[in-house]
């Protein structure tokens, strides 16, 4: 018995050898219910595609932001531990998934992941924003927001901040190249005898470790020069990715995944604390929410060009190398932000002592001019 579809719904194929000793195919419609309609994907486009994809985005950029309302001193470490949650369900989902498909099915299995998504929703209650709230200069009485408070254009007056945030999109073409089709490159290579689950295990594993490290060293480093730390983790990336087709033992492989692993949640624990540092505590929310709606064309882009590149090609070697090349790219262009922050803050403190020295200056002169003797009127 295999599995093959048409494009629009699967199909059960029963292999069997009739009294002829000829091989006949029954084919048979595999339907899964939901609701009392037949299964089909153009639901599954709309709600888990379309609606699902912007409940999480809703979900995952205030978990980021409220963290800098609460915490100001460990806010790399906090940002580990609450990201390397994450790691923990990257390594015990797909199990418990696999088990959900069997027993229960995949509606049922749909519905216990609701399940998490509203235990998530009562989670989110408890955000409570510390930070005051700027003075609105609207109308009085107006319920519309301001253009500017919807669509924060200061943000984008920082070339800090606009090199951060096409800096990283650039470097994450690549970026979900290994974790979509890294099981099928193991496959064609080790055969499917392989122990493939076993690398997304180790870069989940490695990847909260990661996050815990880096979270607590981003705290050490002053300022925007937290972004080398991310520079390095894109550098790892890169070269790791140009390494798994050069790993003809399975070992080399789980190597590769593990150092990967340990990099991705660096890249991922940080990027709120040099949020901060770019744009202050006020703007964070939006530069946030700007730089992961960058993120979402490149990480979608990469791994449907790398299943072409196999097809034409034969083999996914070609795939992982240009995969490489992105997070190298992005990372050099990141190097140049501290400099230009420094350059931004000297400029600023420039100013700033001209405007006191001329103030200075003035009452000087008026004080001179006050402490003069005048003339005798006697």
């Amino acid at each position: 018995m295999r599995i093959v579809s048409n494009g629009v719904q699967p199909y059960i194929v029963q292999t069997g050898v009739d009294t002829d000793g000829e091989t006949q195919e029954e084919v048979t419609t595999f339907r899964m219910k939901l609701d009392v309609s037949e299964w089909s994907l153009g639901p599954l486009y709309f709600t888990y595609g379309i609606v699902f994809a912007c409940g999480c985005s809703f979900a995952y950029q205030p978990s980021l932001v409220i963290l800098g309302h609460y915490f100001k001193r460990r806010l790399g470490l906090v940002n580990g531990i609450v990201t390397a949650g994450s790691s923990v369900f990257t390594i015990t989902l797909p199990y418990m998934l696999s088990f959900l498909l069997v027993r229960i099915g995949l509606y049922h299995t749909l519905r216990v992941l609701a399940i998490f998504m509203f235990i998530l929703m009562l989670a989110g209650l408890t955000y409570r924003p510390l930070l005051p709230k700027p003075v609105s200069s609207s109308k009085s009485g107006s319920r519309c927001p301001a253009p500017n408070k919807v669509f924060n254009v200061h943000i984008w007056r920082s070339l800090g901040y606009r090199i951060w945030a096409f800096g990283i999109p650039a470097a994450l073409y690549g970026y979900f190249v290994p974790y979509v089709h890294l099981m099928k490159h193991v496959e064609e290579r080790f055969g499917t005898d392989a122990n493939k689950e076993v690398l997304l295990m180790c870069i989940g594993i490695t990847s909260g470790v990661g996050r815990l490290i880096f979270g607590r060293a981003a705290d050490y480093v002053p300022g925007v020069n937290k972004i080398f730390l991310q520079v390095s983790s894109f550098m790892v990336i890169g070269v790791m990715s140009m390494m798994i087709p050069l790993c003809h033992v399975f070992g080399g492989l789980i190597a590769v995944c593990l150092l990967m692993g340990l990099f991705d949640g660096c890249f991922i624990c940080i990027m709120a604390p040099i949020a901060f540092e770019l744009v202050g505590s006020q703007n964070v929310s939006q530069a946030i929410g700007f730089l992961l709606g960058m993120m979402s064309i490149p990480m979608t882009v990469g791994p449907p060009i790398a299943g072409f590149l196999r097809d034409r090609l034969g083999d996914y070697n070609v795939a992982f190398y240009l995969a490489g090349i992105p997070p190298l790219i992005g990372g050099a262009v990141l190097c140049v932000i501290p400099w230009v922050e420094a350059r931004r803050k000297r400029k600023e403190a420039e100013a700033a002592a001209e405007t006191t020295e001329k103030m200075l200056e003035h009452k000087i002169g008026t004080r001179d001019d006050k402490t003069e003797d005048p003339e005798s009127v006697i």
